[in-house]
């Protein structure tokens, strides 16, 4: 399994940069894993690149968890009502401020 960890934003500010990084990730295996513990800040373009990379993924036939969710994804996919929509084990992640 390969794991990537987000460990800045996914914002509008940072969504082309984090949209490459994510999109060469997903070609690196086919049982995959994204660790969003360090995410210290999502809006809604931090959002779309996860249902972008999930649906990708579903695509072309590859196994993509999110685990360890940070308080600020959490509450960006519980606004969405998207919780239970990425069909994920919400795990609050233990390094919270």
């Amino acid at each position: 399994m390969q794991t990537l960890t987000i460990e800045d934003e996914l914002t509008i500010f940072t969504a082309a940069e984090q949209k490459s990084g994510l999109l060469n990730f997903l070609g690196s295996g086919d049982d995959l894993e994204i660790n969003l513990s360090q995410v210290s800040e999502m809006d809604t373009a931090g959002l779309q690149l996860l249902i972008l990379a999930k649906r990708e993924a579903a695509r072309t036939g590859k196994a993509l968890r999110f685990v360890m969710h940070s308080k600020v994804v959490l509450e960006i996919l519980e606004l969405a009502n998207l919780t239970t929509a990425f069909g994920d084990q919400v795990v609050i992640s233990h390094n919270e401020d």
